[in-house]
């Protein structure tokens, strides 16, 4: 019983680390979510920015 209590320490501790490290350091692509666009009235090109 005391191995599996390691064991489940540990990999909280690894899920806790990865989750600061992708918080704060390191953002990967598929966590960066929506793109914004350069333009704010969309396509038509109506000369409001």
């Amino acid at each position: 019983m005391d191995v599996l209590q390691n064991i489940l320490v540990f990999i909280i501790f690894l899920i806790a680390v990865g989750y600061v490290i992708t918080k704060f350091v390191w953002k990967p692509a598929f966590l960066k979510g929506k793109k914004e666009s350069d333009k704010a009235c969309g396509n038509s090109g109506c000369g409001c920015s």
